[in-house]
């Protein structure tokens, strides 16, 4: 009982670890910005085109923008640059930390611990000696997987690490990765290394003595494991480089590492920690098919994005919430031993925890039942497809009810065979228009930097801008214009394409010109991001990333639409 409740309990933080995206309740910009060579310079240099009002175009933009007078440096200066990394950072850290005590416990590892302590302290001649091999084993560890981690920064750049959350073929490649490893846990087949190097390093192990040999010990625990643990660091490395951050894979390789290596140093350090740890037995081999059913339901979110970004209009929310219940449905049936794989062993009877765990398993299929018919389901918020995907919605959301400002509304705007806004809300999707319709009904301008594969734009739009309030401010007092920075399909005509010295490439789509015009204008490559604004693309307030707090929205909301109207009445 306490070493299936010790399995199925890692195995749900280890779900919760990779939806941080879906739980978070703080602002965590989300970045989709997508060029090779995206450099930003720091703000008020020689270099920058903001602060010395340079933009260097090989075509004249004859838009609003043309139009725009440059934000002043001070401005600029409070505009943040890049996302909130040091939260993003801490996110990695943690899905690494719980994905590797879930892969402490497959059965390539969890059997290994006591025969590599017990070898450490007769190699040591001593139990203090035997710390200390076990102390430096723990570190050559955290050092080969914190290496790998470096070494997909080395071999992709920051600025492909950023392509990755937003890229269609990214996305799908994932999809197709995770659903690899999902067969691989089910135990099709077992991803290993080729046996000449394996070999190798153990004999590297064998015959090195001192530090030297630790460390290949270390290494040869890697490959050896590598059929077990192969599918979750490559989970946590496609989650990490997905985020956009140059350390993101070091950093979850580093939790990873460190999660993998107590368990070895506690027990040579602590001989009761070694004992009260559960025995092997075919419990391990229930922690990896619970995995599978895992990377399947997670690869689903990786295909959700391509789909949206290639518009493939397919595999909508409904297919999204039917696979999903149908994975945790079987997921339920297997922890009560109606299901059998090959590698399993019989289950006599159902312990009490098990149980439970399958209780929670069928309850969270039930619960997304719901969701087929058009209700929230708040807990995939961003994981899932938009709402605005369904194709059919039995009762409209919060923030879907009918306004009057939506009959003066033009019945088709730009690009709307292509984009569509959320649910209930009125939007342009070219600037230019946009900016025509807000003078026309004298409404300030609510500019929503989005994007296809963002998920921090999905979560907003399904939990804080269906709240009534938020959504009567925005459909009732401003005008809406979402610009897509990662749609790649719609082009951009010959007056509109010009060289983005800050995008370093030519504007000749949709998204690469919104992602120079929020670059240029605003000093931000993040999203969502959010700039009210007058007829001028001037903010009347503060950008502000997500906010995932409705009242607080709204506040910032009012504080926009406020100082618009004081502005219309400059002396009262």
């Amino acid at each position: 009982m306490k070493r299936l409740f010790l399995m199925l309990s890692l195995m749900l933080l280890f779900t919760a670890a990779f939806s941080t995206q879906s739980f978070a309740s703080t602002q965590t910009p989300d970045s989709t910005a997508t060029e090779e060579e995206l450099v930003f310079t720091e703000v008020g240099s020689a270099q920058d085109s903001i602060a010395n009002n340079i933009v260097k175009d090989t075509v004249k933009k004859d838009t609003a923008v043309a139009k725009v007078t440059p934000l002043e440096t001070e401005k600029a200066a409070a505009t943040p640059i890049t996302p909130d990394a040091d939260r993003t950072l801490w996110e990695t850290f943690i899905a690494g930390l719980l994905g590797g005590f879930i892969a402490f416990l497959m059965p390539c590892i969890f059997p290994m611990v006591p025969l590599t302590v017990s070898y450490f302290i007769k190699r040591a001649g001593s139990k203090q000696g035997g710390i200390g091999q076990a102390l430096i084993y723990g570190i050559s560890i955290i050092v080969i997987y914190v290496a790998l981690g470096l070494l997909i920064t080395v071999l992709f750049g920051s600025a492909k690490l950023n392509e990755l959350s937003s890229s269609g073929y990214f996305n799908f490649f994932f999809f197709i990765l995770l659903v690899v490893f999902a067969i691989s846990f089910f135990g099709a087949f077992e991803i290993t290394l080729p046996s000449s190097l394996v070999n190798k390093i153990d004999q590297k192990a064998d015959n090195s003595k001192g530090l030297g040999g630790i460390f290949f010990m270390a290494a040869s625990l890697a490959l050896v494991s590598f059929s077990c643990t192969g599918p979750i660091i490559g989970t946590i490395l496609v989650q990490a480089s997905s985020k956009g951050d140059i350390l993101a894979p070091a950093i979850g390789m580093f939790g990873f590492a460190l999660a993998l290596a107590l368990p070895f140093t506690l027990s040579a350090i602590f001989p009761g920690f070694l004992s009260s740890m559960p025995k092997s037995g075919g419990w391990l081999n229930s922690v990896k098919v619970c995995l599978g059913f895992l990377e399947l339901a997670l690869a689903l979110k990786f295909l959700s994005a391509a789909d949206l970004v290639w518009h493939w209009e397919w595999f909508d929310r409904e297919l999204f919430l039917a696979l999903w219940i149908v994975i945790f449905v079987l997921m339920g049936i297997y922890l009560l031993g109606k299901i059998k794989f090959s590698h399993d062993s019989d289950v006599p009877y159902v312990s009490v925890p098990r149980l439970f765990f399958a209780i929670c398993s069928l309850s969270f299929a039930v619960y997304l039942v719901p969701g087929l018919w058009g209700a929230p389901v708040n807990v995939l918020s961003g994981i899932a497809p938009p709402m605005n995907t369904q194709d059919f919605i039995l009762s409209g959301n919060g923030g879907g009810s009918s306004s009057a400002a939506s009959s003066y509304f033009p019945a088709t705007v730009k690009y709307n065979e292509t984009l569509k806004p959320p649910v209930g809300f009125n939007a342009f999707f070219d600037l230019d228009e946009g900016v025509a319709y807000a003078k026309k009904v004298n409404k300030p301008i609510l500019i929503d930097f989005t994007g296809h594969a963002c998920v921090n734009c999905r979560k907003m739009e399904d939990k804080v801008w269906i709240d009534k309030e938020v959504g009567r401010i925005i459909k009732d007092e401003y005008v809406l214009i979402q610009l897509y920075v990662d749609e790649r399909n719609i082009k951009m005509p010959k007056d509109k394409v010009h060289y983005s010295e800050i995008l370093r490439t030519t504007t000749d789509d949709l998204g690469r010109w919104n992602g120079d015009f929020q670059a240029t204008k605003y000093g931000s490559n993040s999203q969502p991001y959010y700039v009210l604004a007058g007829y001028d693309l001037n903010p009347l307030v503060k950008p502000q990333g997500a906010i995932f707090d409705a009242k607080e929205y709204a506040a910032y909301l009012q504080s926009g639409l406020d100082k618009f109207k004081n502005a219309e009445k400059p002396n009262e």
